[in-house]
């Protein structure tokens, strides 16, 4: 059996050097062709979508114990993801197998590729999984520390837990939403700091979080933890996440039990999620913590990832203009130790519950993964190409996200996380 990760690999379904999605990365998502009504799930080889319910129909799959097409007929994979690791790992090793260009003559037949290709452009991409909880980290140093010089003392940027823990907070489920899915701006209370009493409406001080999110893949029961050793058995894969943020709301209610009105009104996530698999050439060592963190959450090895991230904002009528260029290697706390912290305490988790990283920022202003970081808080503004400032988001302009692992001649990418924000819903 040939090595999925294997660069030398080549596919008889074309894709360019510059693709997201070669043979190697095949991710999972959910897809609608426009003239059907059921939703499916597929995988991806360049600009090409691969029906994954008409492959396990001719029993392709059934050597991974998966022996009908039922379990990919379904508006979400967390009934595939359930059934575990050496699954995941089984249909992607199949699937690179089947279309491997040495096994083309085989595989590339007419009878074969009747209804199994879709080009993407003809798709409507839904959301992966159904998301039954979520939780926001709080893990990059740089993006603390910014936060704390910019609202707190300069001179003790960092709270005095945050190099012990994987700060955390859960989050709203239901709010997030697919790439592609347009944000009203949220309205609430704010309060000028000039006045004695908050005032209601939009928000002024609309804002993007560059963040990833993992996506769990097995269950526990309440009371049962999970040790650091075992947290990447229990993680399916990833996707790019925007955490939309309303600075002004959130500056007024975060005391005393932090962000809620500001953070709950939309977060948007990228249509493909790439199995940890899949991004296995990419791991690289992370900051170096110190203090050393209690034994619970000592993780020994290579447990941050090399994935390149990019921001860029297009105001309408215009072109994308990047704003910000990171790195998911900078996060202080990896996602292995933020599973396990979650769970210390016996909390269950769910297949398909999702898990965001917290702001990604690097040690650069241009790698600042928030335009409160990016303007300094409206410091500093951004001169757009067609001549317009930003402070921050304005109404009708598009946030788009990608991010992708390159080594070898080998890109490994997540596709787009792409939004606009309309103005006020009346």
């Amino acid at each position: 059996m040939n090595n999925p990760n294997d660069p030398k690999l080549k596919s008889w379904i074309s894709a360019d050097r510059r693709s997201d999605f070669p043979i190697q990365n095949l991710p999972f998502g959910i897809f609608k062709p426009r003239n059907r009504t059921n939703p499916r799930a597929g995988t991806r080889i360049g600009s090409m979508v691969i029906d994954l319910a008409v492959i396990a129909e001719r029993g392709y799959f059934a050597e991974c114990g998966i022996k009908s097409r039922e379990v990919f007929s379904k508006p979400f994979l967390n009934d595939f993801i359930a059934l575990g690791k050496p699954v995941w790992t089984a249909v992607r090793n199949k699937l690179s197998e089947i279309f491997n260009i040495e096994n083309g003559e085989f595989w590339n037949t007419e009878d074969f590729r009747e209804n199994l290709l879709y080009k993407a452009t003809d798709l409507e991409m839904l959301m992966p999984v159904q998301v039954g909880d979520y939780t926001d980290f709080y893990s990059s140093i740089e993006h603390a520390t910014n936060v704390g010089k910019m609202f707190r003392d300069p001179a003790n940027a960092l709270l005095p837990n945050w190099k012990h823990i994987p700060v955390g907070y859960h989050g709203r489920a239901s709010s997030i939403v697919v790439s592609g899915t347009n944000i009203h701006r949220p309205v609430g209370q704010t309060k000028d700091d000039t006045k004695e009493f908050p005032d209601f409406g939009p928000s002024r001080l609309l804002d993007f979080e560059l963040e990833m999110a993992f996506i769990t893949g097995k269950s526990t029961q309440l009371g049962e933890r999970i040790p650091i050793e075992r947290a990447e058995d229990y993680i399916f894969g990833v996707v790019l996440f925007n955490d939309l943020s309303a600075r002004d709301i959130q500056k007024w209610e975060y005391v005393p039990l932090g962000p809620f009105l500001s953070k709950n009104f939309g977060s948007v996530i990228s249509p493909w999620i790439v199995t940890i698999d899949a991004l296995q050439p990419f791991r690289t060592e992370g900051p170096v913590q110190d203090p050393p963190p209690l034994p619970y959450l000592s993780y020994s090895g290579m447990g941050n990832f090399d994935i390149n991230l990019e921001v860029f904002i297009q105001p309408e009528d215009s072109q994308p203009h990047k704003v910000c260029q990171s790195n998911f290697r900078y996060m202080y706390w990896n996602m292995f130790q933020q599973l396990t912290h979650q769970t210390v305490n016996g909390c269950n988790i769910n297949v398909g519950d999702m898990y965001a990283s917290g702001t990604i920022s690097g040690p650069t202003e241009d790698s600042f993964g928030s335009m409160l970081e990016l303007t300094w808080r409206g410091t500093k503004p951004i001169t757009m190409p067609d001549g317009t400032i930003r402070k921050f988001i304005n109404d009708n302009d598009t946030i788009i996200m990608k991010g992708s692992a390159d080594k070898d001649g080998v890109r490994i990418g997540f596709g787009e996380c792409r939004t606009k924000i309309l103005p006020v819903k009346e």
